[in-house]
């Protein structure tokens, strides 16, 4: 919650915090005023659990309007793009924990289509713990069409398959780049795999054959940005 007030105070139409004499709620109380918060209410934990439909809110809730999400044709003109693209990941705890690996990790734009993935409500809120607020978001209707407009402007696409011949780490991330992770279960879409231009493993398989999603995700934009901050240091030299 202190990064919806860090990041966007100003937009905060109303901020209700549970009337209780909690240090921590007092804690944030002042945190939200003197982020400029404009609208702060104290009350009963009922009213709070009426206005979160009954989601977990301990004890604070922010109402402000949607996230603005980002245009991918605007995305994938960056010279430094770096994205990862969720095809049908599903599961709001990996939808949210991939988008905080995005910000923290290597500053990623986020690609997802719109039909069979998570939604951006509470629990992917939750898990992304505070990440969203500062993540490049794009939503697009069709996910492989998205996937041929970055290659043909010249980013490789990697999906990600546990069968793959070579390692993530094998290839050369430093350019354009949108890495795609496949869902939970049943992994890539033929038609997304198809629109990637290679594939590539994270790992060699040993007793298990894949990684969780979000491991998955965490571990891939780590080398990606571990790449890239290498790159930088040889140029300087």
């Amino acid at each position: 919650m202190r990064e919806c007030v860090r990041a966007r105070a100003r937009a905060i139409e109303r901020f209700v915090l549970a009337a209780s004499d909690s240090p921590t709620l007092a804690g944030l109380e002042r945190f939200a005023r003197d982020q400029g918060v404009a609208s702060i209410e104290r009350l009963p934990r009922g009213e709070l659990d009426r206005l979160t439909q009954g989601a977990q809110h301990q004890g604070a809730v922010a109402i402000l309007p949607a996230l603005e999400l980002s245009d991918w044709a605007e995305v994938i003109a960056r010279p430094e793009l770096l994205a990862i693209a969720l095809d049908q990941v599903q599961d709001p705890q990996n939808f949210g924990a991939v988008i905080r690996s995005a910000v923290a990790t290597a500053g990623a734009a986020v690609l997802w289509g719109e039909h069979s993935s998570a939604p951006l409500g509470t629990a992917t809120f939750r898990a992304s713990a505070g990440a969203i607020e500062h993540a490049t978001l794009c939503r697009v209707p069709a996910l492989k069409d998205a996937l041929g407009a970055a290659r043909d402007a010249g980013a490789r696409v990697i999906g990600l398959a546990a069968s793959a011949d070579r390692l993530l780490s094998e290839v050369d991330l430093t350019g354009p780049t949108v890495i795609v992770l496949g869902n939970e279960g049943s992994g890539l879409q033929p038609a997304v795999r198809r629109s990637c231009t290679e594939l590539a493993a994270v790992v060699r398989p040993h007793i298990l054959d894949s990684l969780n999603a979000s491991v998955a995700a965490a571990i891939s934009l780590y080398e990606a940005g571990k790449q890239r901050e290498l790159r930088g240091l040889r140029s300087k030299h």
